[in-house]
């Protein structure tokens, strides 16, 4: 999701021009919404999946103990931890996408703004949406998140588990074992579900875009996003930043699998039986 000052650059040349126009700064813009949202998330998100992977194991038990339980207790931990909380990771994504030029004119000593409204932190972020669309403002684009986390995590942990089914006894408790097992299980599933999260990004930016502003059509729902995104700005806008967010996405799913495996090993949780398909 790009502003239309960055919708034709590449990463490099974004890089360049965020450095420009805003500093250093301008990199970690929406970061502390991030980290207030990740502890959270991660938190939701690993430990529903044990309680949904073992009431799916308790009450369904005709579908065995295999991969595909994982993908199950995966993709309702993933909605469930979207869920509880999604109006964090609108502010961050607010927060991120705006452009402020915070460098000063030294000649008119003049701070000039690219881009309005400036929101100043994550309160503010919240207070104003709020007010302007109640619940349902910070639940903006939470459907196409859903669509898209529902399918990805599911993947992520399915692909995580089935890989390990293939690796030697010797080598369970192998933290490289562990990044190297995430980081294809991120790699998938950012893949295959990447499109969704572009349209997720858009609704949740529209009232900052000009073309919103003055007047455009939002988005009704994640279809009319992904087929409006394809018509007038090309299906490879669907995959615009996929990239560097390989570059973001991969180890950082690598280190969570990995973190969340050895952290059970330290505490001495009992491990798993064999999966059974």
């Amino acid at each position: 999701t790009r502003t239309d000052g960055f919708r034709s650059l590449g990463v490099y040349q974004s890089l360049r021009k965020v450095l420009k126009h805003e500093g250093v700064i301008g990199f970690y813009k929406g970061n502390g919404a991030s980290v207030v949202r990740i502890i959270p998330y991660a938190a939701l998100h690993f430990m529903t999946y044990e309680r949904y992977r073992g009431w799916i194991l308790d009450n369904y038990s005709f579908m065995g103990s295999g991969p595909i339980i994982d993908l199950l207790a995966g993709s309702a931990s993933g909605g469930t931890a979207v869920i509880c909380t999604y109006p964090l990771d609108l502010a961050r994504t607010k927060l991120a996408y705006q452009v402020t030029d915070t460098r000063t004119n030294f000649r008119s000593g003049i701070r000039s703004l690219y881009l309005q409204p400036a929101y100043n932190g994550i309160r503010d972020v919240l207070t104003s949406v709020y007010r302007e669309g109640g619940i349902r403002g910070l639940y903006r684009g939470v459907g196409p998140t859903l669509a898209g986390i529902l399918p990805y995590a599911g993947l992520k942990f399915y692909i995580y588990e089935v890989l390990k089914l293939h690796v030697p006894e010797e080598h369970q408790k192998s933290i490289a074992m562990h990044l190297s097992c995430g980081a294809v299980a991120g790699l998938f599933g950012q893949t295959f579900t990447y499109p969704l999260d572009v349209v997720r990004r858009q609704m949740q930016v529209e009232s900052l875009q000009c073309s919103t502003i003055q007047g455009g059509t939002r988005y009704r729902n994640t279809l009319d996003g992904l087929t409006a995104i394809a018509r007038n700005q090309g299906w490879r806008q669907l995959f615009a930043g996929l990239s560097i967010n390989y570059i973001k996405m991969v180890p950082s799913v690598a280190v969570g699998f990995a973190s969340y495996d050895m952290m059970k090993v330290w505490l001495r949780i009992p491990p798993r039986q064999k999966s059974q398909t």
